[in-house]
């Protein structure tokens, strides 16, 4: 969830975004002018700017690139009228994230907003490297095995560069946070930073994603469109999955690092950018160069530098720090009390394959701390986290017996018309009057521990007649 300002001399457009955002989840601000916005950025940073360029006294274009002088990295959408088109292509050219034309559709600016503030995201929250684990930010590169010393003297080595840089490996070891480091150090570390994945964008929509579109240039593009590529003028932009990039546009990329220029779709005019580009993927590039899938042009192009990072079995002395790292950090998301690994579990993680690498680690601890139910994670959380049968724990036979009891007495005394159906309100009331205890009457923070919406926790909290305590219970008390 972000800190959204909205900029707009339109009261009712005003109140309306405020509305619909904060029912995401989104802190809302506003503003009708742009003085009064510059204002606001100035007294306390927003994660998002969305503006109209039309406004009384300073226009949205003037506001912008002051906006832009305060913080280079702040995304700004631009909302325009389709007479102002034009204006709003200067605005995306000077670094605003985007722009979107008036009247728009509610998905499209939702979808749009996301984007914006991942991107914010990426750009502003740095990757430590070398911390210790329960030192480390959100975002860290954790290690001190042989293999990430070397990926870290590489990062520190081509960040200072304009060199091209191909960063190869399996999937889940990194990729992104190592392409995010050597931004952040980089000559460019105030400019856009934007990621494109290649394969998340359909084949038919990448190439105008990447490069943009004028007038007419297909069925339904009624003005000029400009690209990722373009928007991010003078920063970096890290193409993700390069390796299944279809073979038509691969032509277009090369372009990009000979020439650097691009052509919009549709358009007849080279158009000068200067971007950095850094490059990923987890596919045997050979092969496809072998097979006609990769152009070896491109490939030769790319491949300036190239980046290996280690899969997580061939640095298993990082294993226990990574695990610490990602317990520490999930506690403190989830809001819970991090409760520690037993010797047996750190065993276990590191004897353990971890065919998905880091990505899987992190999703095991992360899904070890809700099964752990504030013990000290045993090998069977772990055994539950990886997808294996936990064996029980000693003291569950127990557990299950005095249940069995509880079970039979209801049974024997009911009437059998909506015994089971009584039962399992009971098992569901219990279980989230436990998640709420647990995360002191957090609603969005018990819905995650029980892997169910928002919206539906608080239909059940109704149903059973739940009392919420938003207190958090001290010791002794």
């Amino acid at each position: 969830m972000g800190d959204i300002l909205i900029v707009d001399d339109d009261h009712q457009l005003r109140q309306s975004f405020k509305k619909l955002l904060a029912a995401e989840g989104h802190t809302v601000r506003t503003a009708a002018s742009g003085e009064a916005a510059l204002e606001q950025v100035r007294e306390s940073l927003p994660d998002l700017v969305i503006m109209d360029i039309r406004m009384p006294g300073l226009d949205g274009l003037e506001t912008f690139r002051r906006m832009h002088l305060i913080e280079p990295r702040l995304p700004v959408i631009i909302m325009t009228a389709y007479g102002t088109t034009e204006t709003a292509i200067e605005a995306t050219k000077l670094g605003a994230f985007d722009y979107v034309l008036k009247p728009f559709e509610i998905p499209d600016i939702l979808s749009l907003i996301g984007q914006a503030l991942e991107a914010g995201r990426l750009m502003r929250r740095p990757v430590e490297m070398d911390v210790a684990p329960e030192k480390a930010a959100a975002d860290a590169l954790i290690g001190k095995s042989r293999p990430m010393q070397e990926v870290y003297k590489a990062i520190g080595r081509v960040a200072p560069t304009d060199a091209t840089v191909l960063l190869r490996g399996e999937s889940g070891t990194g990729k992104e946070l190592v392409a995010r480091a050597i931004y952040q150090h980089s000559l460019r570390a105030g400019k856009p930073f934007l990621v494109i994945n290649c394969v998340a964008i359909p084949e038919t929509l990448l190439e105008s994603e990447l490069f943009g579109y004028e007038k007419g240039a297909f069925t339904g593009a009624v003005s000029r469109r400009v690209g990722k590529i373009e928007q991010a003028h003078g920063g970096t932009v890290f193409l993700d999955e390069i390796g299944d990039m279809p073979f038509s546009i691969q032509a277009k990329i090369l372009r990009l690092l000979q020439e650097k220029s691009i052509e919009r779709l549709g358009g007849r005019e080279p158009i000068p950018v200067d971007v950095r580009i850094i490059a990923a993927t987890n596919r045997d590039l050979e092969t496809a160069l072998a097979q006609g899938r990769f152009r070896e042009d491109l490939y030769y192009r790319l491949n300036v530098v190239t980046l290996w990072l280690p899969p997580l079995r061939e640095r298993r002395d990082d294993i226990p720090f990574l695990a610490e790292y990602f317990l520490a950090r999930f506690s403190r998301e989830m809001g819970l009390a991090n409760p520690g690994m037993t010797g047996a579990a750190k065993v276990m993680l590191s004897n353990h394959p971890w065919p998905g690498n880091v990505r899987e680690l992190a999703n095991a601890m992360q899904k070890a701390l809700i099964f752990s139910r504030g013990y000290p994670i045993h090998p069977e959380d772990l055994s539950r986290a990886i997808g294996g049968e936990a064996p029980v724990r000693e003291e569950e036979p127990q557990t299950q017996e005095s249940i069995r009891q509880w079970i039979r007495q209801g049974l024997v005394s009911g009437d059998g018309k909506h015994v089971f159906d009584e039962f399992m309100d009971r098992f569901a009331s219990l279980l989230i009057s436990e998640a709420l205890d647990l995360t002191g009457g957090n609603r969005s923070r018990a819905a995650k521990l029980l892997g169910i919406s928002r919206p539906t926790l608080l239909a059940k909290i109704d149903k059973y007649r739940l009392k919420v305590e938003t207190s958090v219970k001290m010791e002794g008390s």
